[in-house]
């Protein structure tokens, strides 16, 4: 399509986390196929996709077997109401198990949204039916900088202000405390010490808002659409240490670092740290179907036992939720990543790549840290080293049109913090070689040089 098409052509899409206005008259940027790393424009032009969709798409684009997977399955049984079953969803249910090491019980729904919803209901539903006290638990703690879902529930319990803006008061019960930031820690204290000042920080507010009517604690691992911020190797065992003593159940976000994305198939195992409850979506089938699932200890799961005609069961129904379409090509997309040993490559490629980068801008002026784990990175720009004072937004969209108009795509933590979203994302498909890990720190060092030469935006 010609670019005088594309502008005559009337679009009445209205996109997420966009201002249509900014893109009156000018030509729409339309991908029509993709394959591997790179998506195509319908003009032709490729782009390298280093956000593997939206944290998703971690076995690549273009898998025929996954395709396939959703033809057989259609062919055979295309849908069946969630309270029955069917056979690719209750082997997909127990492969996750398996996975996890955990024994306990899947419930399948259809976003990361819906999987932390129903991880805040479990946890409130089972304090009350546990026979511990729990009728007053109905806290939900969660930590600024993260992100949760869009949902009503989970955009509570989002720690990003500018996610809520116009959308709040948001339900009651929801609590935020500070993450570990070692970028932004006092510099007196060493990591560990960070580490453990959030754990106790964590700890604290327990004890402010009583135990007694604290539910659960969510996080992920390390937060990623929030800044990538890696905790210190003290901080999720002593979290885990602190539910334990008050009787608070610690729910892991998994729904961007599951599924070999950190280097690990699940990013608690960094840590040696076992939750209660797990989320997962995004990974969970590479984004070829929209499936999440929340994993419930077997202990909790149990205290939702009871006779005919009570109320002590789940009551909650998702019309998609354990979709066979959707368990199906999870299945196969999980297989992939475990035969094609991927959480290895994001390892292996993930560490190349930052250490490229740093080669390569590590001492930039406006590079203040590049920190992450296997694929998932972040470099975080300031206007100078000494003063952290985060880049200017107008500069940031600069370094990301700079690079897209070269053929890369790259993220930023967009409407997180006011003031602070000046971080780089860099995510891609877990499949990614070194040649486009070079060529991904080819267009952040090429976008720097040309903020460099047009002039930050002055403080």
């Amino acid at each position: 399509m010609s670019q005088s098409e594309s502008l005559a052509m009337p679009d009445h899409l209205w996109r997420p986390l966009t201002q249509h206005a900014l893109l009156r008259g000018k030509p729409r940027l339309c991908m029509v196929e993709a394959k591997g790393c790179y998506f195509t424009d319908e003009s032709g032009k490729t782009y390298l996709d280093t956000l593997a969709g939206l944290w998703c798409v971690n076995v690549g684009y273009g898998r025929q077997e996954l395709a396939d997977a959703a033809h057989e399955q259609m062919s055979k049984l295309p849908y069946i109401s969630p309270v029955m079953t069917a056979e690719p969803v209750s082997d997909f249910a127990n492969k996750l198990k398996a996975m996890l090491g955990m024994d306990g019980h899947v419930y399948f729904s259809s976003s990361g949204s819906e999987a932390n919803e129903t991880a805040f209901k479990i946890a409130r539903q089972h304090h009350l039916q546990s026979g511990q006290g729990g009728e007053r638990r109905f806290k939900i703690i969660s930590r600024y900088r993260a992100y949760h879902g869009n949902t009503m529930g989970a955009m509570a319990a989002t720690g990003q202000a500018e996610r809520k803006i116009g959308y709040e008061p948001g339900p009651p019960g929801f609590v935020h405390v500070m993450p570990p930031y070692p970028y932004r820690a006092h510099p007196k204290l060493s990591l560990e010490d960070h580490g453990e000042e959030c754990a106790r920080l964590l700890e604290e507010t327990i004890i402010y808002e009583g135990a007694e009517t604290v539910a659960a604690v969510i996080m992920e691992p390390l937060i990623s659409g929030g800044g990538v911020l890696v905790p210190p190797d003290n901080y999720l065992p002593l979290v885990r240490e602190i539910c334990d003593r008050y009787g608070v159940l610690l729910i892991f976000d998994e729904v961007v670092s599951g599924f070999g994305r950190t280097g690990a198939m699940f990013a608690h195992l960094h840590w040696k740290t076992q939750p209660d409850i797990i989320t997962f979506a995004k990974g969970l089938a590479s984004g070829y179907m929209p499936v999440a699932a929340t994993f419930a200890r077997k202990d909790i799961f149990e205290s939702f036992l009871g006779e005919a005609g009570d109320t002590s069961h789940f009551r909650q129904i998702n019309t998609f939720g354990g979709h066979p379409v959707a368990a199906a090509v999870a299945m196969r997309n999980i297989q992939i990543v475990e035969e094609e040993d991927l959480p290895t490559n994001a390892l292996k490629v993930g560490e190349y790549l930052r250490a490229e980068l740093e080669s390569a801008v590590g001492a930039h002026p406006h590079v203040g840290e590049i920190r992450g784990m296997g694929l998932l990175t972040g470099v975080e720009l300031v206007v100078d080293r000494d003063s952290k004072v985060p880049l200017a937004e107008s500069d940031m969209t600069k370094i990301l049109a700079h690079a897209l108009d070269r053929g890369v795509l790259l993220g930023r933590n967009t409407n997180t913090i006011p003031g602070r979203c000046n971080v780089l994302l860099i995510s891609p498909p877990l499949i990614l070689a070194r040649e486009d890990a070079d060529r991904i720190v080819e267009s952040v060092h090429g976008a720097l040089a040309d903020l460099v030469e047009r002039g930050a935006t002055p403080v």
